[in-house]
């Protein structure tokens, strides 16, 4: 009988957790758990301050998911440290726990600038965890002007979801564009324009550099006035369990197809790891909720003995503000095939034959078609894709490939 570790406690651990029970239902199973909470969606958050949902439907599992599947989880603890030549790993408290096989899921955590003045700032929030969110919440009032630093996912979901909560909503960042990480200034600019128009106000390529009470003195030179301060400026993968054991690290924990780390029975998942990009062939932290299920699983199963390879992972970030949806996928390479209008974008890249990725704005219905075409590198000459430069429709595809993959809907 083995006996399982997963440090974590995030949707990378419920498919270690699944995975591992897929083959081996007896083993005892440990979850080494920084929150105070069982596994939810934190996509959610920004969506629970705006009513959208609420604490019961953020759950990712049942109420009895750990029970059902045997797990002791330890509530409000961390892992500090791993001793993989002991086969143990040492926690805050002191606490020993001995494993066969250890998953490391310890996910991110925020990047804090060492801004000036920082420490004068009385409401300064983080916007990661539900805890966040709930403290957020609780300074929150209609008259309240809130500064958001940094125009990122984290910081745009933020901003819509306390938009209608307070006074006003300015977001700050140094890039020249919203959403730099994924968008081009073209499409930036045009989800910027729909932010705008809801009411939240940009200051780019400007962002504060010094903080003295309820100011923020940016780089321009300019003053800015707030009640409320959120730093959303980036994230970091947390790293150290597996670096301070000796395993490889570049941005992320390096892990293989298999989701080994370069330590032996230590695997890792999530957002804390770097792995292949099938759409560019290079490694990479692709930190996004499906990804880090499938490497969970991918870790549980590999763990329990079972054999299951990722490789063909690629980058995808699918998200909407006020109605306006936005996906992108793969790697921006190649040639450009696109159709626009006044409100959207259909963007798809090409190279050497295959799709390699896409920016689709305002019109991102069957986008799942598209993924597929990058994951499974099918040749575009296969297919009509003269068809699905307009849009995404199986019709594109021969009758035997229509039916294999998609059971033969049009």
């Amino acid at each position: 009988m083995k006996n399982y570790v997963i440090v974590g406690n995030g949707i990378a651990a419920a498919g270690c957790i699944e995975g591992i029970r897929s083959l081996d239902r007896e083993s005892p199973i440990t979850v080494v758990s920084e929150e105070k909470r069982d596994v939810y969606c934190r996509p959610l958050i920004s969506y629970y301050l705006e009513g959208k949902t609420d604490l019961t439907r953020m759950r990712y599992r049942s109420e009895s998911f750990y029970r059902d599947m045997g797990c002791r989880v330890l509530y409000g603890r961390t892992a500090v440290s791993a001793e993989p030549e002991k086969s143990r790993i040492v926690l805050g408290d002191g606490t020993v726990l001995p494993y066969s096989d250890l998953c490391v899921a310890t996910g991110s955590t925020p990047f804090v600038p060492p801004f000036e003045g920082l420490e004068t700032v009385g409401n300064v929030f983080s916007f990661m965890t539900l805890d966040d969110a709930l403290a957020l919440e609780e300074a929150l009032f209609p008259d309240s002007r809130v500064l958001i630093v940094g125009a990122g996912l984290i910081g745009l979901k933020c901003a819509e979801g306390i938009l209608e909560r307070v006074k006003s909503v300015t977001v700050c960042d140094l890039a020249d564009r919203i959403l730099s990480s994924i968008l081009d200034s073209e499409c930036a600019a045009l989800m910027q324009k729909h932010l705008e128009a809801h009411g939240i106000r940009f200051l780019l390529n400007d962002s504060a550099v010094r903080f003295a009470g309820d100011t923020a003195w940016m780089k321009s030179g300019a003053e800015e006035k707030f009640d409320i301060l959120v730093l959303a400026v980036g994230v970091r993968p947390n790293v150290s369990i597996v670096r301070d054991a000796g395993g490889e690290i570049g941005r992320g924990i390096r892990v293989d197809t298999e989701m080994h780390t370069s330590i032996p029975h230590v695997f890792a998942a999530g957002d804390c790891t770097e792995s292949f990009d099938a759409s560019s062939g290079q490694n990479r932290v692709m930190a996004i909720l499906p990804n880090a299920y499938m490497q969970g699983h991918a870790a549980g199963v590999n763990m329990a003995g079972g054999s299951e390879r990722l490789d063909s992972m690629i980058p995808m970030n699918s998200i909407g503000f006020f109605g306006l949806h936005a996906m992108t996928a793969g790697s921006y390479e190649g040639e450009t095939e696109e159709e626009k209008t006044d409100g959207s974008i259909h963007r798809l890249f090409v190279k050497d034959g295959y799709l390699k990725g896409f920016i689709l704005i305002g019109c991102s219905d069957r986008a799942g078609i598209y993924t597929s075409l990058i994951r499974d590198r099918i040749p575009l000459e296969s297919l009509d894709f003269e068809m699905l430069k307009k849009a995404a429709t199986t019709a594109a595809f021969p009758a035997d490939i229509r039916r294999k993959k998609f059971g033969g809907i049009v």
